[in-house]
Formats: structure tokens, C-alpha cells, sequence
């Protein structure tokens, strides 16, 4: 799978299967999220894995029971250290801090379809009832919920095409490069398969720990 194809043919998690998850595979995720882009590279970001059965049910509550979390192997929480980001960057570095927050968790999503995992982003739930469950530090601000493993999916949903969404110089004039994207009217461009990516990752991972 190259990277193309790892966030275009992400699919709709339509519920988890019962079959855990490898660390290993929660590292390489991890991994790869913490190469978002973070303004001043302050990297303000903190990631918490939950696996525990009593904590997650608990975020499942918080969560307004969303159904895929309460099946969930794991849930990653993603979390903004918004004090580190004001010290470099006054109160603007609240917006940074949720912005990078945000870039992190898309990368979450890509590399664990990567992976051959399903993913879901869950940002609706009580944010104090989890940090008290999972004891954050008062000057964090939860982000989001990922929920990660095995899953069946449903299918694929057209997307608006970008060319309607996208305008030229100004608001409401066109750019038209449609032209660009027919069949056999583009260049091929050359995309790298993400395995590689991945593989890199797990060398660095188990270097770490010899």
C-alpha cells in the first residue's frame, strides 16, 4: 500500500472485531504521529493508550456510549499540553496546540489503515469526566478519542470532488484543473509503498529497546 492509497481508501470502521491489537503495531502508529507537523516544533502533543476493560468503559459513558468505543481493543487519547504551547507562543499557542493535536491524530488514522487496522475519531464527550478517569494534568485539553483495531467496514462513500470546493485567488472563481485529473491526460507521479515507512519504524522501535 503506498501513501496514496493509505488515505484514500480509508474506510468507515462499521464495528470492531474481539482480536487484540500488537503493541508493536500501537508503536509504529504512535511513531509515525509524533512526525505531524507542530508549530516551533514544540511537539505539544501527549498520547495515552488505554486497553484497561474498566477504563474504557468508562470513556464509552463519557463518550455519549458511542457504539465503536464500546468494543474498542484501544483507545488512544489524544491530549494538548496547552501551557507548553502559551509559554512559546502566548495565547495563540492554545489554537497551535489543537491544530498540531489535529495533524497528529490524521496521521493515527492513515498509518492504521497502513497497517491493515480500522480507526475512528471521536471528538464528543465530557472532557473532564476523562481526564479525571485517566488522571490529566489540569492544564491539558483532550483533544480526541481513536479508537484502534481489527474491524469490518462499510463501504466507501463518494466524496465531493475537490474542484468544487476548491477556488482560484479569490472566493468563488473556480480552479479549474480538471482538465489534469482525465484519464491519460496527467503524468504518472511515482508513489513510494508506506510499507517501507513502516518498516523503518519497527527497526527503530526494537532498537530502542535492545
Amino acid at each position: 500500500m503506498n501513501i496514496y492509497e493509505a488515505i484514500a481508501e480509508r474506510k468507515k470502521v462499521a464495528k470492531f472485531k474481539k482480536e487484540k491489537v500488537d503493541d508493536k503495531l500501537i508503536g509504529v502508529i504512535l511513531h509515525m504521529a509524533n512526525h505531524a507537523h507542530s508549530a516551533g516544533e514544540i511537539q505539544e502533543w501527549n498520547f495515552i493508550v488505554v486497553k484497561d476493560e474498566e477504563k474504557k468503559k468508562k470513556i464509552y459513558q463519557a463518550a455519549l456510549e458511542h457504539p465503536l468505543l464500546k468494543n474498542s481493543p484501544v483507545i488512544i487519547v489524544v491530549c494538548a499540553d496547552l501551557e507548553k504551547a502559551s509559554l512559546r507562543f502566548g495565547e495563540k499557542g492554545k489554537i497551535y496546540a489543537i491544530q498540531d493535536c489535529a495533524a497528529a491524530t490524521m496521521l493515527m488514522l492513515v498509518t492504521a489503515n497502513a497497517l491493515g487496522l480500522g480507526s475512528i475519531w471521536v471528538s464528543s464527550f465530557d472532557e473532564e469526566i476523562v481526564k479525571d478517569i485517566l488522571k490529566i494534568p489540569e492544564n491539558f485539553k483532550v483533544i480526541a478519542l481513536v479508537a484502534v483495531g481489527y474491524a469490518e467496514f462499510e463501504e466507501r462513500k463518494e466524496r465531493i470532488p475537490f474542484d468544487n470546493l476548491t477556488w482560484c485567488e479569490e472566493y468563488g472563481k473556480k480552479y479549474d484543473i480538471s482538465y489534469l485529473i482525465q484519464p491519460g491526460a496527467r503524468k504518472e507521479v511515482e508513489l513510494k509503498p508506506i510499507g517501507n515507512l513502516i518498516e523503518d519504524a519497527f527497526k527503530k522501535l526494537v532498537g530502542k529497546k535492545k
